[in-house]
């Protein structure tokens, strides 16, 4: 069994050789390769050697294009801070909808018309030329609550949720139709699950994330699955009051930071969800030795029972040591789904 049929086989409920491993890899995986992060963020040639290097060297069961949340803002004109060895950045003081009434005015931009969004788009096209069939493939797209948050600026969106929802419902209706767009030029590219990235949507109280958030999270994702791509959604930060939704909004990989554990997660959300995750990747992963992560992701497992693809809570750290990563690696190679 291949790295591709493994993760597959657990999305499917069928037998796997052991557990998948799928953690997200984007500074350390530039310095990998011995790069600067603006190169592995602008240049689709530089972030393929990296995500290829990390697949190889540690045996992670996919290989993704996910940067940095300002792709889709850039080719929208948003202002964007660059630096030479850390994420880009949205200028939030600067945000392109400061003024709100810049939304009736946009239209979601080529996917391929030469953009940040093209540059994604290639990555994919040479990850498949040179992992497809072994590696799972996977694209990224920012999530409703997080790509609207890089547009208006996140203090003014949330203030947004009591004063205008009315504006908050659309501004997010126009990043699921843009985001729909980029899914399908990286799907049409050959990515097989598509990851959402939606962290804003973690400091939405309950209310607002029924009332607002959950339909949208839920459109983008039954558009992805009407194209053939599984979703995988990441949210940072504590979700505890989002996951009677999280249980209901349909994704096929539902991440899980470290800010509480897997198992009140999984009495809440259900027992057939894939949860992916959640050593802290600080604390436990960077921080740890190689026993205490092997103990932490095995304490992760117990906790999420079988329906579990190894990862930790977020990105791991640059500077996480290879023998902490290696032990992370060598749980999952170790361990397979009771039921398997």
């Amino acid at each position: 069994m291949n790295s591709r049929e493994r993760i597959f086989a657990m999305l499917e409920g069928t037998a796997v050789d052991h557990l998948p491993a799928m953690p997200i890899t984007m500074m350390f995986a530039a310095d990998q390769v011995g790069a600067k992060y603006l190169e592995y963020a602008t240049d689709y040639h530089v972030q393929v050697e990296g995500q290829i290097r990390v697949a190889e060297r540690f045996g992670v069961d996919h290989v993704s294009v996910i940067s940095d949340p300002c792709c889709e803002a850039a080719d929208l004109g948003a202002a964007i801070k660059f630096f030479p060895d850390q994420p880009p950045a949205i200028d939030e003081e600067n945000a392109l909808l400061k003024d709100k009434t810049v939304l009736a005015k946009l239209k979601p931009p080529d996917p391929l018309g030469g953009g940040r969004m093209t540059n994604r788009v290639q990555a994919v096209g040479l990850l498949k030329e040179r992992a497809g069939g072994e590696k799972a493939i996977e694209g990224w797209i920012e999530g409703p609550c997080g790509e609207s948050a890089d547009l208006r600026g996140i203090n003014r969106l949330m203030v947004d949720f009591y004063d205008d929802p009315g504006f908050v419902g659309d501004l997010m209706d126009f990043v699921v139709e843009m985001e729909l767009g980029f899914a399908k030029a990286q799907i049409d590219a050959g990515v097989e699950i598509m990851g959402i990235g939606d962290p804003a949507s973690s400091l939405v109280g309950p209310r607002f994330y029924e009332d607002i958030v959950f339909a949208r999270q839920k459109k983008m994702i039954d558009g992805i699955h009407a194209m053939g791509a599984r979703a995988r959604l990441h949210i940072c930060g504590n979700t505890r009051h989002m996951w009677e939704g999280l249980g209901r909004v349909g994704c096929d990989i539902l991440d899980q930071d470290s800010l509480h554990t897997l198992g009140d997660a999984r009495s809440k959300i259900g027992p057939r969800q894939v949860l992916l995750g959640n050593i802290d990747p600080v604390q436990g992963l960077r921080n740890g030795t190689p026993e205490s992560v092997y103990e932490a992701v095995g304490e992760c497992h117990r906790q999420a029972g079988d329906h579990y693809i190894v990862g930790a809570g977020c990105e791991v750290v640059r500077d996480t040591a290879e023998e902490n990563f290696h032990a992370m690696m060598r749980y999952a190679r170790g361990h397979r789904p009771e039921s398997s």
